[in-house]
């Protein structure tokens, strides 16, 4: 029998099935992102496991390590485009993996910027940026116009004193897209790309491109942004603009959780790195804590400077060596192009020459029922 003063633990329901019931711990009300126990597989391969970690408000954390160490599941995991297998992550105190929680209004909160952009091709720059927060600021405008409704209504049958006074509406539809794109002008303005506000994403270089993605993430005002390999599709000369940005957002105290592979500005930027190897978090720390570690795996990562910083030069004999690569390459390139329209032109000419018999011209005439017969004609 359960005493009457005895509280009731409140029992989490998982967003995802065959869950192997870790029990949920309280969580830190000082974190502003909080995972615990997460465990990730995907049949019988476990790329996250049991990892526990808290990110602090103003915090840049960078996650390095190898290919295919767990780093970019882990990122979504945290706003859960990746359910878990096991465990649970909190973002300001709510369980993002309890079914009550509205994951879609949890993830305002977090700004995404993937590797290859994800911008969309069929709008124009403006467009991407302003579509999310003018979605979202006319849904809640709906929402309250339901209300003040269904309030208006429930009032009719209720005396004059108690009557439920409506919610206030101090926008409208047209005022919600100004806002959006006066915010959208002044983001782009920011990064130097204002004059490209209408233009569409497939005519930009791809450094433009990841700017804007960041812009487009920055358009929501989240509380914490994901970074997923912002440089991996960068050109040598791009990655430079791209951690630029990044570094004035962290001057300006954002929540940052970076993977990267570029040692040097995860030393400059994050207050915090974590190494992760085989579903694990190997290593956790200041970058120069990694520097005097003596564990094999950390010390392939050496910390050199990458930020503000133009591609070496290449010495007069790497040149020559480039050079004459780049002629190799290219005289094999065409000669395999002209081989391969001599082939061509070989099978068409026996193609045509093995043709058996001609052709012969036909036309249809009308049956007795009305159908239509097919039937071959003499040639004169």
């Amino acid at each position: 029998m359960k005493n009457a003063g005895e509280k009731r633990v409140k029992e989490y329901k998982p967003r995802y099935m065959n869950k192997r019931n870790v029990p949920v711990e309280p969580f830190d009300k000082d974190a502003l992102l909080e995972t615990q126990h997460l465990t990730k597989t995907y049949g019988n391969l476990k790329v996250l496991n049991d990892v526990n970690e808290k990110i602090y408000q103003g915090e840049k954390v960078a996650v390095i390590g190898p290919s295919g160490s767990g780093k970019s599941t882990f990122l979504r995991c945290l706003n859960m485009l990746e359910d878990p297998t096991d465990g649970y992550v909190f973002l300001d105190g709510n369980n993002l993996c309890d079914l009550k929680v509205d994951i879609n209004v949890q993830r305002r909160k977090m700004g995404m910027v993937f590797q290859n952009f994800n911008l969309f091709n069929n709008m124009k720059v403006l467009k991407n940026i302003t579509l999310s927060p003018v979605h979202v600021r006319l849904n809640e405008l709906k929402k309250i116009k339901r209300l003040n409704t269904k309030i208006k209504f429930l009032n009719i049958f209720k005396k004059k004193d108690c009557k439920t006074t409506l919610i206030p509406v101090n926008t409208d539809a047209g005022k919600i897209k100004a806002d959006a794109e006066e915010n959208a002008m002044r983001l782009l303005k920011r990064i130097g790309l204002e004059n490209k506000a209408d233009v569409y994403p497939s005519t930009l270089s791809g450094g433009q491109r990841q700017r804007i993605a960041i812009v487009r993430a920055l358009a929501m005002n989240p509380e914490v942004m994901l970074f997923d390999e912002p440089t991996s599709a960068l050109d040598p000369e791009m990655v430079g603009e791209v951690l630029q940005l990044i570094k004035e957002l962290a001057d300006e105290g954002m929540t940052m959780v970076i993977v990267t592979h570029e040692m040097g500005f995860a030393k400059e930027v994050a207050t915090r790195v974590l190494f992760m190897d085989g579903g694990n978090v190997v290593e956790r720390g200041a970058a120069k804590a990694f520097q005097r570690t003596s564990k094999r795996q950390v010390k392939r990562f050496p910390f050199k400077s990458t930020v503000n910083k133009a591609a070496p030069a290449h010495n007069a004999q790497g040149r020559l060596f480039i050079l004459k690569l780049t002629l190799k390459i290219s005289v094999l390139f065409t000669v395999a192009k002209n081989k391969n329209d001599c082939d061509n032109k070989r099978a068409e000419v026996r193609k045509q020459s093995c043709r058996p018999y001609p052709v012969k011209p036909y036309k249809y005439r009308q049956n007795h029922n009305g159908s239509y017969l097919k039937y071959y004609r003499s040639q004169k």
